[in-house]
């Protein structure tokens, strides 16, 4: 069975910012043809629940206290890469928007809800060593 890693909030963990999540249901139903690996770059990389929003502002990421962050998002994603490699996983979902997950959208750093083109860390580590990143958007048409 093919392995995809898919941010740990679309399964439903609470590992959001706030303590909720983002479960998709449609995400949750591809476990009947897929092994999914629920995996959450900012936990992973020593952030705490709940914690801070943050955004990336630059080539960095700040929380909303503008506390410079980029270091978590950096381990995190290094570890999300790490566990793609040791899975033999070439697929992942991920969550758009999140400074570390999205794929074609992000918030623009100003903490206001705007919305930019961009891509999240973990996001840009795993597209630059040949993973294809989805999101809970387009994977349907994609996967």
């Amino acid at each position: 069975m093919q392995k995809i890693l898919v941010s740990a909030c679309l399964l439903g963990c609470n590992c959001k910012y706030n303590g909720g999540n983002n479960r998709t249901e449609d995400v949750v139903k591809l476990s009947d043809e897929y092994q999914l690996i629920g995996f959450c770059p900012e936990v992973a990389g020593g952030l705490k629940i709940p914690r801070d929003p943050s955004e990336i502002r630059g080539e960095k990421v700040v929380n909303a206290k503008g506390e410079d962050v980029t270091e978590y998002f950096k381990r995190g994603a290094k570890l999300a890469l790490a566990k793609c490699r040791e899975e033999n996983i070439e697929i992942a979902i991920l969550k758009e928007r999140s400074p570390s997950c999205g794929s074609e959208f992000l918030y623009d750093g100003t903490f206001s809800g705007k919305v930019v083109k961009g891509r999240g860390v973990t996001t840009g580590l795993l597209e630059s060593c040949g993973i294809r990143v989805l999101s809970e958007y387009n994977y349907k048409e994609k996967l």
